[in-house]
């Protein structure tokens, strides 16, 4: 009995510094929890999950949120778990597991413009570019601003050469509202490029490079328009 209320203590000690933004301290005090109680267990999974997450590590982060939405009940808590899952997953190229976990979703009943934009780029990281398109589309019917949405999608007609100057509008839509984001704008300049304006595509890639030096993809896109003449 002890040793559950000691550890419900540790927990809540460690929810305090979560909430606070101390995730790496957060993250010390879960690891060092010991139980046996089972709804114990699943709230140390979910919080130990969301810490390494925050961190940016990804892969840790993965075996604790896998956990939590095969076990727990909390559908709201399952939700964020799962779109965290997803994400990690985006990001250790897991693109088909990312998939998987959001189509979940969607099955379930859920909607929202992240969903849908996550569930686009999973489609676009393995080139399912007409699933991508779809689920972009989807995403601006529930809300016809959202700027990840217009980048992706407008970047995604251009690049594949469906409807550049489409895909122009909706990179430009994204650049008017947030002109420093240098997603935004190498989607632009590469858009521009795939409809033959050169000096355009020059510019905003260049404009990209100076926001993020160390983007791959940018200096990928930027050395293909210096090369055309």
């Amino acid at each position: 009995m002890e040793e559950v209320a000691g550890a419900v203590t540790a927990t809540h000690e460690g929810v305090a510094l979560f909430q606070k933004g101390d995730w790496k301290s957060a993250l010390q005090i879960f690891l060092k929890v010991k139980t046996e109680d089972s709804k114990e267990i699943l709230e140390l999974a979910y919080y130990t999950g969301l810490c390494y997450a925050k961190l940016k590590l990804f892969a840790e982060a993965q075996p604790y949120l896998e956990k939590y939405v095969q076990e727990a009940q909390n559908k709201v808590r399952v939700y964020q778990c799962r779109m965290t899952l997803a994400y990690t997953y985006i990001m250790t190229k897991k693109a088909k597991k990312a998939q998987y976990e959001l189509t979940m979703l969607v099955n379930s009943g859920f909607e929202s413009t992240q969903l849908y934009v996550t569930l686009a780029y999973a489609a676009w990281s393995q080139q399912s570019y007409a699933n991508a398109i779809e689920w972009y589309e989807r995403a601006l019917r529930l809300d016809s601003n959202n700027l990840t949405a217009l980048n992706g999608l407008g970047f995604i007609l251009a690049d594949i050469g469906k409807d550049t100057k489409k895909g122009l509008r909706f990179c430009r839509r994204a650049v008017d509202e947030k002109p420093d984001n240098p997603i935004y704008l190498d989607s632009l300049g590469w858009a521009y490029y795939k409809d033959g304006k050169i000096p355009e595509a020059r510019k905003y890639l260049k404009r990209a490079q100076e926001k993020d030096p160390d983007n791959v993809s940018i200096q990928e896109h930027l050395k293909i328009v210096e090369r055309t003449t």
